[in-house]
């Protein structure tokens, strides 16, 4: 075969060949991970949006990849194989030792490194927000959330005692648990905890790339005014959940009303944020407008 040949042959291949093989490898690998994942800790409550967030964090990278497959080849071999080598050990300790950070946290380096290889840092830049944003599918160690989460719980639990004690409710508290009427509720991890935070600033990251305010200062302020918005859509939940049991009893609080009282805590959330955003565009309506991106 002659040379002009070859290279016609060459030029079959579609520019996101390597990719789609890069892609199907990174499933096998990965593929008992995730499968684990979906049957135990992203099944129940606290670690519930992490299917969302892989969605959407491939989502997320996937638009920008016309702008990455346009690039010009430029490997990065020398700094590709310096994050793939130390990613799929990680992966292999994580694995063997049941250590999910672990496990599932190398997968993100095993995307940069194939990025690295393939394009280099130029390529590396469009899907930065992606990765960054992947890391919230990640399920906390249980060691940290149980450390952070029992204060939340406990100013959640405060907070619906003191406002719906001035409402007239007949309401007191013994830690987290709320007494009211005949009823009991024990604000649960679900309610009122760190992986609750943690969805939340994934949405207002999110939320953030979207709207994509070219004001650093401001998008900064976003991102910090999103845990003050957590803790009170919270208070929204909780309240709600307490007011269902005692209008309509305890099986109607348990029911369907409790995971509808979740997607009131995230539209409340939602709504806050869009209010803080437009907030800080009236107080600081002189920013900088910086550099688009």
């Amino acid at each position: 075969m002659s040379a002009v040949e070859h290279e016609s042959e060459a030029g079959r291949w579609p520019a996101w060949s390597p990719w789609l093989l890069l892609g199907l490898g990174w499933v096998a690998l990965y593929g008992p991970t995730l499968r684990d994942l979906l049957r135990g800790a992203w099944a129940g409550d606290q670690h519930g949006h992490g299917p969302i967030v892989l969605a959407l964090g491939l989502w997320l990278m996937g638009r920008r990849m016309p702008q990455v497959l346009a690039l010009p080849e430029r490997s990065a071999t020398g700094a590709g194989l310096g994050v793939l080598v130390p990613s799929l050990l990680l992966f292999v300790l994580g694995r063997s030792q049941d250590i999910i950070i672990f496990e599932l946290g190398s997968s993100l380096g095993v995307i940069a490194a194939c990025v690295l290889l393939l394009k280099g840092a130029a390529g590396l830049r469009p899907l930065a927000f992606g990765l960054l944003f992947l890391v919230f599918m990640i399920p906390l160690p249980g060691q940290l959330v149980d450390a952070l989460t029992q204060p939340m719980k406990i100013a959640v639990s405060y907070v619906v005692e003191t406002l719906l004690h001035h409402a007239g409710y007949p309401i007191s508290r013994t830690g987290v648990i709320l007494q009211i009427g005949p009823y009991q509720l024990l604000v649960a991890d679900a309610c009122a905890g760190l992986n609750t935070l943690f969805t939340l600033e994934a949405m207002g990251l999110l939320y953030m790339n979207l709207v994509r305010h070219a004001s650093v200062i401001r998008n900064m302020t976003l991102a910090i005014l999103v845990v003050p918005i957590s803790f009170t859509a919270n208070v929204i939940r909780v309240i709600a959940l307490t007011l269902i049991t005692y209008h309509l009893g305890d099986e109607a609080g348990q029911g369907f009303l409790h995971g509808f009282a979740g997607m009131v805590l995230f539209l409340a959330a939602l709504m806050l944020i869009l209010a803080a955003d437009s907030l800080v565009r009236w107080l600081l309506p002189t920013l900088p407008a910086g550099r688009s991106r």
